[in-house]
């Protein structure tokens, strides 16, 4: 019986998602033209030994100094980084346009250069541009080279001519390759310029800096391979009204992802804010209703930061539930509870939530401030002045214990406040195990500031009777 040949697959670039025949949008992530044939599965290729880039060596003879991290000259972008640049890394930094993120990278590029060559490619503006920029942060230096280029040839000719040790792509997606299919920025060029770059970062121990675009939903341009590929990806986030931006890591192959730089935006160029406590809460002399101040850790740094809420009838079949820089999801919850179990009438009524400076808040540490604003602008009655809440609500109407608790209410009081609202259990450590248990051992009053109190409340209701 003769053999029935075996029909080639398709398999979506973005995904993996295979299929047995062409289609023009992946069934599994619903991209656009990222469906492309594989070949037929029938024989399989067998792969011939090659020549190896260095032999294999006892992990205890490989040398750990080669990976240890230099700074970029920007002590708030090396907290993020965990330390500074690697040689050999590849970081790609996404954000918005006009957000900074030039500014930042030839800042960085400029400091970097007062001990090392560095080579600062540019595919979305002129050199003089560039140059323009330079003069006005003052980041004029004399082994900072400069290139006007798309072509990715072109761009390999600059290094080897330069020889950098750090390389700055500003952006990936302008950069072409005529080896690959497509316009520049589409998912098969992306690929291909990126496993170039990421190869040559390898082989020459070169730090690069690749700068990414973002998506109207806010996340990274191009194939979900760009941010497997490089090393550390790099969030660039804040509000174009406001000079505050703010770095976050959400991949770090050689540090932590919880850390947050913070950033100003002026017109001589971006600076880091060392201390940005105090920035995300108004200043105002009497209390107002709808307002409650939480305290939220990013990374190893604590951040007061406030949340209003404002409460307002309305005529409508369906009332407006708006949130900014809050979580809808978590804040519709929020409102369910306070509906349920504390018989809050909101139906009516158009509740909005926001924060203060443009801080984006996901921590579950925010669930009491929210609920404790909405309640205060529900009632028209403000909150006792010097009052930060924090921990996290459950759908039963209990509070739970957040981490990092004495480090939040040691900052509060450094910042001023009185009085902290904070779930049972909070200030009790876990003692040694016994019996297969852990047991908790309360612990007695903390001194975080004179005149400072700590309140502890089990649910919901308490939490109110606390603070009506």
């Amino acid at each position: 019986m003769a053999k029935t040949a075996q029909k080639p697959g398709y398999r979506c670039a973005e995904c993996g998602w295979r299929t047995t025949k062409w289609v023009g949008r992946c069934g599994e992530c619903q991209a656009w033209g990222t469906v492309d044939e594989e070949g037929a599965r029938a024989g399989v290729n067998v792969v011939q030994a090659g020549a190896t880039t260095a032999p294999a060596l006892p992990i205890g003879q490989v040398k750990a100094e080669l990976a240890t991290a230099r700074t970029t000259g920007v002590a708030e972008l090396d907290r993020v980084l965990g330390g500074g640049l690697v040689p050999g890394a590849v970081v790609l930094l996404a954000g918005e346009p006009g957000i900074g993120k030039s500014t930042l990278l030839l800042e960085a590029a400029a400091r970097i250069a007062e001990r090392d060559t560095v080579l600062y490619v540019t595919g979305e503006e002129s050199a003089a541009q560039v140059r323009l920029r330079a003069d006005r942060i003052g980041a004029i230096q004399d082994r900072l080279y400069l290139a006007a280029e798309t072509e990715l040839s072109a761009l390999v000719t600059h290094v080897e001519k330069v020889e950098p040790r750090l390389l700055v792509v500003d952006s990936v997606q302008t950069i072409g390759s005529a080896q690959a299919t497509g316009v520049p920025g589409g998912v098969t060029q992306v690929r291909e310029v990126a496993a170039n770059l990421v190869r040559m970062a390898k082989e020459r121990n070169m730090a690069t800096v690749l700068v990414g675009h973002v998506t109207k939903e806010g996340s990274i341009a191009g194939p979900r391979t760009l941010e497997h590929l490089v090393d550390v990806v790099l969030n660039f986030e804040g509000d174009r009204h406001s000079r505050l931006r703010m770095v976050r890591a959400i991949k770090n192959r050689f540090g932590p992802t919880e850390e947050v730089g913070c950033f100003d935006l002026h017109e001589r160029g971006i600076e880091g804010i060392t201390d940005p406590s105090g920035l995300f809460v108004s200043r105002r002399s009497e209390p107002v209703p709808g307002t409650c101040v939480t305290v939220t850790v990013e990374g190893t740094r604590p951040l007061p930061a406030e949340v209003q809420a404002l409460v307002a009838r309305t005529d409508a079949q369906q009332p407006r539930r708006t949130s900014s820089g809050l979580d809808t999801y978590r804040v519709q919850m929020i409102l369910a509870v306070l509906e349920r179990r504390l018989n809050a009438r909101l139906g009516g009524c158009d509740v909005f939530t926001a924060t203060v400076g443009g801080i984006k808040l996901s921590d579950p540490a925010v669930d009491l401030s929210v609920m404790l604003a909405v309640a205060s602008a529900a009632g028209d009655k403000p909150l006792p002045s010097g009052l930060v809440a924090l921990g996290e609500v459950g759908l039963a109407g209990e509070l739970r214990p957040v981490k990092d608790v004495r480090r939040r209410l040691t900052e509060a009081a450094r910042m001023g406040f009185k009085r902290a609202l904070v779930p049972a259990g909070s200030l009790e450590e876990a003692g040694r195990r016994r019996g297969g248990q852990r047991a908790l051992v309360p612990v007695g009053p903390v001194a975080f500031a004179p005149g400072f109190e700590v309140v502890q409340a089990e649910n919901v209701w308490d939490a109110l009777t606390h603070v009506t």
